[in-house]
């Protein structure tokens, strides 16, 4: 059975309509979550635009290890060996970029005059959750359901912090994954896999998605 992430079709149907969305967000006839803390809606698509373009890439940490692995062809008959690369990474696109912005909104937050508190408690809710849907499989990597973490961030935003939800979707969402799928687990992951990019492959799908939700849901 050919297997197709639901993130890649997103991934997809969002590159084909980036054009139209840039020209209703310029003439304002879709609402943006992130225009309150005054960020325009050029802005959050090019915002968005720069995490699935960073997704591509993934800076190592540290040293990386070096080893000879046996690969299987012709269904078990031919078998090569090949060097395969083990060490920690973060991916672009899905770690340092949504780190750093949301590191930026919760400073919005902040000189906005709103409390922080239920951005704080929404993240923790996030970690908890996303620790409980990662999976860790062998020879993958950290896998987490792609549809769950937007799902989830958006209604502890909704109810947690109504006034500025989009934002702290964004921060509960990613951080939450990154928190609770890949850094609580990156011992487990190098133990099985013996290679690990922190928001890459495996939870990527999953950030993207909640930087979609959270930049439509509207105040």
């Amino acid at each position: 059975m050919f297997y197709f992430p639901i993130g890649c079709l997103v991934f997809f149907i969002f590159i084909l309509l980036l054009p139209v969305l840039f020209v209703l967000g310029y003439f304002h006839i879709i609402n943006i979550g992130f225009e309150r803390l005054g960020i325009s809606s050029e802005i959050t698509l090019l915002l968005l635009l720069a995490i699935l373009i960073g997704s591509l890439i993934n800076i190592p940490i540290g040293k990386r290890k070096f080893v000879y692995a046996e690969q299987s062809n012709f269904f078990g008959f031919w078998r090569s060996s090949k060097i395969k690369s083990q060490g920690l990474a973060v991916n672009l696109g899905g770690a340092v970029i949504p780190i750093l912005l949301s590191f930026y909104f919760l400073y919005l937050i902040w000189i906005s005059g709103f409390a922080i508190t239920p951005v704080l408690i929404a993240t923790f809710l996030m970690v908890v959750v996303s620790k409980f849907l990662a999976r860790i499989v062998p020879g993958v990597g950290i896998k987490i359901p792609a549809l769950l973490p937007p799902i989830f961030s958006a209604i502890f935003a909704l109810l947690l912090a109504p006034d500025f939800a989009a934002p702290c979707a964004f921060i509960a969402g990613t951080m939450g994954v990154l928190i609770g799928g890949d850094i609580l687990n990156l011992r487990k992951a190098l133990k099985y896999n013996g290679s690990l990019s922190i928001g890459g492959a495996g939870v990527f799908d999953g950030i993207f998605l909640v930087g979609i939700v959270s930049a439509l849901l509207i105040f």
